[in-house]
């Protein structure tokens, strides 16, 4: 019975996730509650065990350090220095901010690239009187890309790290850069042909952009300097990670908390609050406790468990299988708890003999990371693109974002199909 609320439970609210006739927190929300006051799961494992309070407190530092730092022009600074390299041509820009995106989601993580890009995205659109859609949509596709490629891109790739001794950094690049790179290309190049037609910036807007001074958008003051720098010394701080050893939260957060200091002066820190996207954070919690009532009743565990039962220790036939399995899954249920439901399982092969496991924790970085893209939130990523999108009123539909971004993770894994069994499996036939 408990198993059958949960999962009645979590397809409504998907369903009116989906449907978008409430606001999506709202929902998400109601539904963790529910499972609460039914006992599917308790309180002090709600808020104590599933609600990832790292990830949260992460994206409420970064959204302190955007806002302080946005009031001083910098955005619009960046976005019309960009626009300017490629004489404001839509397409060209779409490929720069992709790119940006990707690299950006590899060697910090999604969850911050996408925090900065995306007010500079805005910016740049409403300037050039373009729709931003497409910008947005790709942001959170090479996001998720360029996560995948590095061990703190992606947070399944984080926990991947931590639970393997012998996989570190380089590791993650070497096994998945290439084939990242791949998908980055064919990516780039599908989206580029489908968006040529509908994508047009007027010769008068280009010529307009083009004799902006970019120097003009900038507040200069001691808050403009002061905001930079501590927001490049927090990025310096990410690319550090795997050197000093601070967790990306708290790295984040004394970023945050230094910026609120040196700024008591020039602002209130109750209207750096009211800016902060509450909705959007609390859609995560809600998020967070609705998989956790899946988990608590063990619906997650037997997903993880029920793909390997199918395979009976076939190492390419898991691999493929965890591949499409966490692809598939990772759009509609959040990575992270089942990444968290397959380590485990994945080590008990261990136990049948089998030394080398590579190959299915490449196959589940692969499928957990790249299958998020299939809906708005299917990665920490999506969901934070759709709320500054929604707060600045461009906002697009889940049903948008899934007729482009579920078969964005359909070819993403056959190419990963093709390429686990060409480097990794073909040593098993």
């Amino acid at each position: 019975m408990n198993v059958t609320l949960a999962f009645i439970i979590f397809l409504a609210s998907y369903i009116g996730i989906m449907t978008e006739k409430i606001n999506r927190a709202l929902v998400a929300c109601c539904g963790g509650v529910i499972m609460l006051i039914l006992g599917l799961l308790e309180v002090e494992q709600a808020f104590f065990e599933h609600v990832d309070w790292n990830t949260i407190a992460l994206l409420f530092s970064m959204m302190v350090l955007v806002s302080i730092t946005s009031q001083n022009g910098v955005f619009e600074y960046i976005a019309i220095l960009l626009a300017q390299q490629v004489k404001g041509k839509p397409i060209p820009l779409l490929v720069v901010m992709s790119t940006i995106t990707a690299i950006g989601s590899a060697f910090l993580d999604n969850v911050t690239t996408v925090l900065l890009l995306v007010p500079i995205i805005i910016t740049l659109t409403n300037m050039l009187k373009v729709s931003s859609t497409p910008f947005l949509i790709c942001a959170i596709i090479f996001a998720n890309i360029g996560g995948t490629a590095t061990l703190i891109g992606d947070p399944p790739n984080i926990m991947i790290g931590q639970a393997v001794d012998h996989l570190d950094f380089n590791d993650f690049i070497l096994n998945l850069g290439p084939i990242v790179l791949i998908i980055y290309l064919v990516a780039i190049g599908g989206l580029s042909l489908f968006y040529r037609r509908s994508l047009f910036i007027s010769s008068e807007k280009r010529l307009q952009l083009m004799q902006l001074d970019p120097k003009e958008y900038l507040k200069k003051g001691p808050m403009l300097y002061k905001s930079v720098t501590v927001l490049l010394m927090t990025i310096c701080g990410f690319l550090l990670h795997p050197i000093l050893h601070l967790d990306l939260t708290t790295v984040a957060m004394s970023g945050a908390l230094l910026l609120l200091l040196l700024t008591t002066k020039e602002q209130e820190i109750e209207e750096v609050f009211r800016s902060i996207e509450w909705v959007t954070l609390f859609f995560f919690i809600g998020l967070f406790i609705l998989v956790g009532g899946l988990i608590e009743v063990g619906i997650i565990d037997e997903m993880a468990r029920g793909i390997l039962s199918w395979t009976e220790g076939d190492i390419p036939k898991t691999a493929v299988i965890i591949l499409w399995g966490s692809g598939l899954l990772s759009g509609f249920v959040d990575n992270i708890p089942f990444v968290a439901a397959m380590i485990p399982v994945i080590m008990e092969f261990e136990e049948y003999g089998i030394q080398n496991l590579d190959p299915l924790w490449w196959a589940l970085a692969l499928g957990s990371c790249l299958g998020g893209n299939a809906t708005l939130i299917g990665a920490s990523a999506n969901v934070i693109v759709a709320g500054l999108a929604s707060k600045s009123k461009q906002t697009f539909s889940f049903i948008q974002f899934l007729l482009i971004g579920f078969p964005i993770v359909i070819v993403s894994l056959i190419i990963s199909t093709i390429y686990l069994v060409l480097r990794y499996l073909l040593a098993y036939y």
